[in-house]
């Protein structure tokens, strides 16, 4: 059997020496190979008539972190903290979650990817969750922290199958975001909550694999739980 194409999306940065540059951390890189799949990196600009012909050659998309939403595609409240905004990239994602929900194809979310998964269903944002959540942890453990550290507990619903997939009730994850689901998305089932209630995590009901989590499984593959999400995402995009 061929190993299944995963295409997996970007984002915009420049060098050192100040040129522009198509941007992927390498631990998602990584975290595909070591599962099984191929990742084929998805430029953020990439156009409409570009990315449609590259969809059906992907057996599976993979939703990565990186910078924030825009407010107005969720109706959110203004906050200062919202940066690092890419119109293109919006589009692409947005666009792209919409037509692998609509095929049923293999999609797996990563913070910002938990996001995209929610506004592009319907749902909405706190824009920045200090601000906008009562009696809300700290979340953003960035940029001075280690991408590893585990900030805190996650509890999975049982039943769920991201409960299956991890093979533990309660989990420790690290925690790089400031922004975070508000209100769910019609058909969107949480299935992972923080100390503070907080959802960490999504899945779509009856498609074959629609999968979102708010942590970042792809640096801490050291843990047998968090292979266990990059395996079964590319085992989906194998069928």
């Amino acid at each position: 059997m061929s190993q299944p194409v995963i295409g997996v999306t970007t984002y915009r940065d420049t060098t050192r020496d100040d040129l522009p540059a198509v941007v992927l951390l390498e631990p998602y890189v990584k975290a595909l190979i070591q599962a099984g799949g191929v990742p084929v990196l998805i430029p953020s600009d990439l156009p409409e008539a570009g990315w449609r012909t590259l969809y059906p050659r992907l057996d599976g998309v993979m939703f990565t972190g990186g910078g924030d939403l825009a407010i107005d595609l969720y109706g959110g409240a203004f906050s200062q903290k919202v940066t690092e905004l890419d119109e293109a990239r919006d589009g692409l994602e947005l666009g792209m979650l919409h037509m692998l929900v609509e095929d049923g194809k293999p999609f797996f979310g990563i913070c910002r990817g938990c996001q995209v998964t929610n506004v592009a269903l319907g749902g909405t944002l706190y824009s920045h969750i200090e601000d906008q959540l009562r009696g809300a942890i700290k979340h953003d453990y960035y940029p001075d922290i280690p991408r590893n550290y585990l900030a805190h507990e996650v509890r999975v619903e049982e039943g769920s199958r991201l409960a299956e997939i991890l093979g533990e009730p309660i989990v420790r994850v690290n925690s790089l975001h400031h922004q975070g689901l508000d209100r769910l998305a019609v058909g969107l089932k949480p299935v992972a909550y923080a100390p503070d209630g907080l959802t960490e995590a999504v899945e779509l009901p009856d498609h074959p694999f629609g999968l979102a989590v708010q942590w970042h499984p792809e640096w801490l593959t050291d843990q047998q739980p968090m292979r266990n999400l990059f395996r079964s995402f590319v085992q989906a995009a194998e069928k």
